[in-house]
């Protein structure tokens, strides 16, 4: 029997920084938080069940204050930034985002950001729980990139769901009905600039509010709601249940260093042939020449609905330990258990069965096809 720790509490300290819509967060009522990139992060507001349907069903402001973003400036930024990712970036333009890895030398994964070209010469990297500007720091020294490395010190509000395009045309002055899938726009607020981008990180139609004016978060905050007010807008947190039956994965724990990207399902943002050089670009070369030995894949898991893990499951043929599951929730819509497991590839079928070791014991489980629900970002359902 495993031990959960759901009653918990985290004490609030300086060396953790609290964002430009902390104080908004909690008189809203958030009192759950964790600690993403030094800083904290709403966990949810209310019933994680209500936020879910929330985000499906109107829009959610989701204050993810952790999502930092690390500015990559100078002569050689666009060099250095592909030097940083497998991805080619030879067709970037500016104004665009590109969904990227981070690899290291080995070919393991490092992150996995959203990169916004904010200029000729000047990028967002919006980084995971991960170390990437230390990484970055560590990666030009010693070299001849001509670049500026710096926390941007932005704080991001996700507006997801399907009546999310309603709220920030009404928040904001033109723009957001033209604003392509994976593209940024800037506007302003109360004289502070703010960047919107069409990504999120729900498997709904959404944005990504970029504020660097830590002054105006509770301003902003209150005027995103009572823009959305007509369309039944509330605070809420990332809902896990709805990112994995989007097949959206969590760097940290569905990918580490320890995986490459073909295990993982993205090998399509490798660049093997490419002329550009990057970390890892022999290492991956090696690795893409031989099959993958395991693979990440969805699971549903029989039962009642289970509580989200804390840690890493076993994931069991029989007797024999084979994986581990990775993330788990109960999703509403489905009624059932589903998750994401790293398995061997002869227990990767369809089909397969299998078990999973959980917090009350051992429960059957069956390897299932991702996504287990369709995502709906790419384009505004007509009730919008």
């Amino acid at each position: 029997m495993r031990q959960s720790h759901r009653d918990a509490q985290i004490h609030f300290q300086p060396r953790i920084r609290k964002g430009a819509f902390f104080e908004a967060a909690w008189r809203h009522g958030c009192r759950t938080f964790s600690v993403y990139n030094r800083t904290y992060i709403t966990s949810y507001f209310d019933d994680p069940v209500a936020e879910y349907w929330q985000v499906i069903n109107h829009v959610a402001l989701w204050p993810v204050m952790g999502e930092r973003q690390v500015e990559i400036s100078g002569p050689d930024a666009a060099r250095f930034v592909q030097y940083l990712t497998p991805r080619d970036l030879s067709k970037f333009a500016v104004g665009q985002c590109k969904y990227a890895l981070i690899t290291a030398p080995d070919g393991g994964i490092l992150g996995d950001p959203i990169i916004l070209r904010r200029g000729a010469d000047r990028f967002w990297v919006s980084t995971a729980d991960c170390d990437l500007e230390l990484w970055a720091r560590g990666v030009q020294t010693g070299t001849d990139f001509d670049v500026t490395i710096a926390d941007a010190n932005v704080s991001v509000m996700q507006v997801q769901g399907p009546k999310s395009p309603l709220l920030l045309a009404a928040a904001f002055d033109g723009g957001i009905a033209d604003l392509k899938y994976f593209w940024t726009m800037t506007t302003e607020f109360q004289g502070a600039e703010i960047v919107i981008s069409r990504t999120g990180y729900s498997g709904e139609f959404g944005y990504e509010v970029y504020l660097a004016d830590a002054s105006k978060g509770d301003a902003l905050f209150e005027h995103l709601l009572a823009a959305g007010k007509p369309f039944n807008v509330a605070p809420g947190c990332v809902s896990h249940a709805r990112r994995i039956e989007s097949a959206i994965l969590s760097w940290g724990v569905d990918m580490t260093a320890d995986e490459n990207p073909f295990e993982v399902g993205l090998g399509r943002l490798v660049d093997l042939s490419g002329a550009a050089p990057y970390i890892g670009q022999r290492a991956l070369r090696r690795i893409a020449a031989t099959p993958p030995r395991r693979r990440l894949v969805g699971l549903t898991v029989d039962g009642p609905a289970i509580a989200p893990n804390e840690d890493v499951w076993p994931v069991m043929a029989g007797s024999r330990e084979v994986g581990r599951l990775t993330s788990l929730a109960y999703s509403p819509r489905l009624e059932r258990n589903i998750a994401l497991a790293m398995v061997p590839v002869e227990c990767a079928a369809p089909g397969q069965r299998l078990s999973v070791d959980t917090w009350d014991g051992e429960r059957g489980a069956m390897v299932a096809e991702t996504p287990f629900l369709a995502k709906r970002q790419q384009a505004a359902p007509a009730s919008a």
